[in-house]
């Protein structure tokens, strides 16, 4: 298969992982610092957790707005407008005079956020449909590298004392440079699949049982509400609650970030020697574990290693919940894919929200998601559907040997 994929087409596959890479260093670039914001700006533990959760419910605005640009443009030009914006919203985060300048730089973050999600997540798949292959799980890695250089980075400014603006700005910079040269070798609309009409699609959702998929979107929506607390609070806990010195705080979501690569790279053989259900059942009871230690921990260095812990098991709930998808859709459309993928936003708002409510004694918001984990251990049969007919089973699964 490889020698038959020409040039144009690897072009756009390292356009994409750069997509996905600088994504990822804007995202922990700014929720790494957090506690430093909140004090910038003398927030509330409240307004704090309003800021983040209109986040999330912008990016979902800002999904939508880009998937009728993708229509029309394709998803290659919308990330190349999109994902610099992203960047400059970082900096105006970072040197906003006041509260009221704050809040419209975070709705612009989010706004472009979403629109980054949808169109990089579209070149992804338009590199896996021309390369014939799984690669989604590859790109997920990639944004987790970069948060993780982002992480770094953070403890270091935190530690030498620079300021948000500056430190917003680098690893700003560094990803518009980034952007802009890789943004030429994205996949142009000619290169990606045509969708059907709204006539066309709108039968063909029919065929995609809701059932099943309500089942896994119950677990990929505790899985986020973690994730959410984790990604979101896990600097802001460390120091706050556990007293951890602001070079030390960011290290949390380093940790977690780097078990979740490290984890993903050997999730696919895991779940092709013992099946999806084991391993997203075993995921959820090591997540909550991890979470749980996070929630009880006496020190910093314990609750790293319980972040690090969470990261391992929760890292394999997306990419088995999309597998699990594909095998419950007869239409090779995606629809199945789409409407999982619903259920992220909605546990990272859930997420936001809980750990907001409970700012004071952010330990709770972990004891909620290591509970919530075990709707993810009782739902792991779903992530192993018997596929509905007509549709096509992700390889890993096929591949996986009957018992």
């Amino acid at each position: 298969m490889a020698a038959d994929i020409d040039e144009r087409t690897r072009r756009g596959r390292r356009a994409a992982y750069a997509a996905f890479g600088v994504q990822g260093l804007s995202f922990a670039a700014l929720v790494t610092r957090i506690t430093e914001l909140q004090k910038a700006h003398h927030l509330s533990d409240g307004a704090l957790a309003l800021v983040l959760l209109a986040v999330p419910l912008v990016a979902g605005v800002g999904s939508v707005l880009a998937g009728s640009l993708m229509a029309r443009y394709g998803s290659g030009p919308v990330l190349r407008i999109a994902q610099p914006l992203v960047l400059l919203s970082i900096v105006a985060i970072g040197v906003a005079p006041g509260n009221l300048a704050l809040y419209g730089a975070a709705a612009l973050f989010g706004l472009f956020v979403g629109a980054v999600d949808a169109s990089m997540n579209a070149q992804a798949v338009t590199a896996e449909t021309r390369y014939g292959k799984s690669l989604l799980t590859g790109f997920h890695a990639v944004w987790s590298a970069a948060g993780i250089l982002a992480g770094l980075w953070s403890a270091l400014a935190n530690k030498t004392h620079i300021g948000l603006g500056t430190g917003f700005a680098v690893p700003a910079a560094l990803g518009v440079v980034v952007s802009l040269v890789a943004g030429r070798q994205l996949y142009p609309k000619a290169m990606e699949a045509t969708g059907p009409g709204g006539q066309q699609l709108k039968a063909a959702a029919k065929r995609v049982p809701w059932k099943p998929i309500i089942v896994i979107g119950a677990a990929v929506t505790c899985m986020y509400i973690a994730d959410s607390a984790t990604s979101s609070y896990s600097a802001k806990y460390l120091e706050d609650d556990l007293h951890a010195a602001p070079a030390v705080a960011p290290l949390g979501y380093v940790a977690y970030q780097v078990c979740m690569m490290l984890s993903r790279t050997g999730a696919d053989l895991l779940v092709r020697a013992h099946g999806a259900a084991k391993v997203v059942a075993t995921g959820g009871l090591i997540g909550g574990l991890g979470l749980l230690t996070a929630a009880l921990s006496p020190n910093p260095v314990v609750a790293i290693i319980g972040f690090a812990v969470a990261g391992v098991g929760l890292s394999v709930v997306v990419p088995t919940s999309f597998s699990a998808a594909g095998r419950l859709d007869p239409t090779g459309l995606g629809i199945a894919v789409s409407r999982v993928n619903v259920f992220n936003y909605a546990g990272f708002v859930l997420g936001a929200a809980i750990a907001g409510a409970v700012a004071s004694d952010l330990w709770l918001a972990y004891v909620v998601g290591a509970a919530l984990c075990l709707v993810v251990l009782v739902t792991a049969r779903a992530f192993e559907p018997t596929p509905v007919d007509g549709a096509t089973p992700n390889s890993a699964v096929a591949e996986r040997p009957v018992a």
